[in-house]
């Protein structure tokens, strides 16, 4: 399996064009950010976990002919926004775009996508076949992913493990019984916004002290604001096995 890192940044704090900071003028590839996403490559199946504003542009640039399915962790703009640019893969596959995403965030999907839904006969609409994603496992091509449920303040939210590997983002609580399903990953990626306390996202004390306590091999942050600082400065004073992932990263498990 090999993971590529879309995209490991957030709409959270993202600064306007003119701004001075040192993140956003920074020369330091690592420091600039898409909206968090990742591609998951196995034999069995290629498919994103989610698809913000940026998928378009992460597809072309990661070069992905063969996209198989979208599975969502939650309906926010961020991470939902590029939905429609899945019509190139309709015309190239000939084929429906597998979506997998919670109730509620099937709601979303419907209500900021209505033509999709309402004429999905109309030329050139998006082409999707929606499954509804529970806290249960589910196949992808035979491919088993099991759903890690957190919250987001107050709002479910849905991590994934994929063998080896788990995926966490937008959340700052994870239940005990949740956690179980992340112990004995290989990789670990969870959401470290800021320094900051926030209402919805763990802070980078609180993630690194999550990673910690679950001690997987190597832990990456992600969904990083401009906020945390730069990329060199504030990976370098992370504890061994625990560092921020950026844009472009690889790794195969």
């Amino acid at each position: 399996m090999r993971i590529s890192f879309l995209g490991t940044g957030t709409s959270q704090g993202v600064p306007v064009i003119a701004c001075p900071c040192a993140v956003c003028t920074s020369d330091d590839p690592r420091d600039n950010r898409l909206r968090s996403s990742v591609l998951i490559e196995t034999e069995e199946a290629n498919f994103v976990i989610d698809s913000g504003p940026d998928f378009r542009y992460q597809m072309l640039r990661q070069k992905v002919k063969k996209l198989d399915a979208i599975v969502f962790t939650h309906g926010h703009k961020d991470h939902t926004a590029g939905l429609d640019d899945v019509r190139a893969y309709n015309y190239f596959q000939q084929k429906e775009m597998d979506i997998y995403a919670s109730e509620e965030t099937q709601e979303v999907l419907h209500r900021e996508f209505q033509y999709i839904f309402l004429n999905s006969s109309y030329p050139g609409v998006p082409q999707i076949k929606m499954h509804e994603l529970r806290n249960d496992p589910f196949y992808i091509n035979g491919l088993k992913i099991t759903p890690i449920r957190a919250l987001h303040y107050k709002m479910e939210v849905f991590g994934f493990r994929i063998g080896d590997f788990s995926y966490i983002t937008d959340a700052n609580y994870i239940a005990p019984e949740e956690l179980e399903k992340i112990r004995g990953s290989k990789v670990l990626v969870l959401n470290a916004l800021r320094l900051e306390q926030h209402i919805s996202h763990f802070t980078l004390e609180e993630a690194t002290q999550l990673a910690q306590e679950l001690n997987c091999a190597q832990t990456y942050f992600t969904h990083i604001s401009h906020q945390l600082g730069l990329h060199l400065q504030v990976n370098a004073a992370l504890p061994k096995g625990i560092a921020l992932a950026y844009d472009g990263l690889r790794i195969s498990l």
